[in-house]
């Protein structure tokens, strides 16, 4: 894996338990084998908003890598993915559900001394996730392709330039033409005792898009920003604050996004309750300037439980409030409860999902209201022996006027149970 994330969003599931470790005689001294192996069985009442259409499915996800490691200098590594939405008609099997045996990660890494290159298809993920991320939660988990730098470790600064991988269920995953995202993240890990901050800048430039007024131009979206996370005592806190400019087509960007996320761990009480509070917010386009666009462009989040457990929003022009309570009953046990309340930022532009997709288009004159609802969720999870991660939820969203109003008011009950195992194969030395 090419990246750490030095701060995270603590509400996106993190992978828990280890990985376990294997031998093999056979294998190279020079070489490792990893294998994930994942299913997760889920039940919606009301898929693609439509009242009654339920449907049940089992996602399963087989991830298989070979990392070499022919030199002091030099780590070369390859990942085979293959998933599958069981039982789900494929009208309704989405981008990210399904990826026919194909090739994941691919890259070359040059190490020497604080200084690491990679090069090749790799991951990319910093701090919360919420704006650069795998979304490990989804069937295909996200990659790039491209190059990326890396001097230091705990104070660090990387630079990449890369292009994301679009997934092909039946053919070869591809980028697109050309790198097309660039970034420059820092961070700076002993500045602040028990804290993490990370500078970012984020640049996304395509060579075409269509404007809202039918005009064809380039784009340039440039988000610089930060986040600062860490934890005092039983206190802790995540807080990230972006902007965007630059221009689309001929439409000039103005826009913006962040949240803060705190709480408090009563570790010497029975359960180890932690209660937190959140506020979301990524603009909209008020539309007030038809030469100036105002939605925040959430570019490549993981975006799982950002705004609920039913996954059906994405970071743009989106109105959150959320409190959340977590609970350890015993050890290897977590339980999560929570309730959230969403509304659009703008009444005057669309509803987004969670891949950036317009879900409902906004009308001229704008929604009459901006409730998109409220949702409850309750999840947990258990670690079997060490290496075997067992996962049970279910959130149901209330759907609020808005979406009463424009023919998506079905309300949703989405729940899940999987599992999840990783190994790892390594030589085997043998006794004399």
């Amino acid at each position: 894996m090419a990246q750490e994330a030095a701060a995270r969003y603590i509400e996106y599931p993190q992978l828990q338990g280890k990985v376990q470790p294997l031998q093999l005689e056979a294998l190279p001294k020079w070489a490792t084998i990893d294998f994930q192996l994942r299913g997760r069985f889920e039940n919606q009442s009301s898929d693609d908003y439509i009242s009654g259409n339920g449907q049940s499915y089992l996602l399963t996800r087989v991830y298989g890598g070979l990392e070499i490691r022919p030199t002091k200098w030099l780590t070369g590594y390859i990942q085979f993915i293959d998933t599958h939405a069981l039982g789900l008609p494929l009208k309704y099997v989405t981008a990210n559900q399904r990826d026919v045996f194909d090739d994941r990660q691919a890259y070359l890494e040059f190490h020497f001394k604080q200084t690491k290159i990679f090069a090749g298809r790799q991951e990319l993920k910093y701090g919360g996730e919420r704006l650069v991320g795998i979304s490990d939660w989804t069937n295909n988990s996200r990659t790039w392709d491209g190059f990326l730098g890396r001097y230091g470790d705990n104070n660090r600064i990387e630079l990449f330039s890369t292009s994301v991988v679009t997934v092909h269920p039946s053919s070869l995953d591809k980028h697109g033409a050309g790198l097309t995202f660039h970034g420059a993240v820092g961070t700076i890990g002993t500045w602040v005792p028990h804290a993490v901050i990370q500078p970012f800048v984020f640049i996304k430039a395509l060579p075409r898009v269509q404007g809202a007024n039918g005009v064809f131009g380039t784009e340039t979206t440039v988000t610089p920003g930060a986040e600062f996370a860490g934890d005092f005592g039983g206190f802790d806190f995540d807080v990230l604050g972006a902007l965007q400019r630059g221009s689309y087509s001929n439409e000039s960007i103005e826009a913006a996004a962040g949240y803060v996320n705190a709480g408090y761990s009563a570790a010497h009480l029975k359960w180890k309750p932690r209660l937190r509070a959140e506020y979301d917010y990524a603009s909209g386009n008020p539309h007030t300037n038809p030469l100036r666009m105002g939605t925040f462009d959430q570019q490549y989040p993981s975006n799982h439980n950002a705004f609920g457990l039913t996954d059906l929003f994405g970071y743009q022009n989106i109105k959150q409030e959320r409190i959340n309570l977590d609970l350890t009953p015993v050890k290897h046990l977590s339980l999560l409860i929570q309730e959230e309340s969403l509304q659009v930022a703008s009444r005057f532009d669309n509803v987004y999902s969670g891949s950036a997709g317009t879900t409902i288009k906004a009308p001229t004159a704008g929604f009459r209201s901006g409730d998109l609802g409220h949702e409850f969720d309750a999840s947990g999870k258990y670690v079997f022996r060490d290496y075997l991660v067992l996962n049970v939820g279910v959130g149901h969203l209330s759907s609020g006027t808005l979406l009463r109003e424009n023919s998506h008011g079905a309300p949703l009950t989405l729940a899940y149970f999987g599992l999840t195992y990783r190994f790892r194969l390594d030589h085997k030395s043998v006794a004399p």
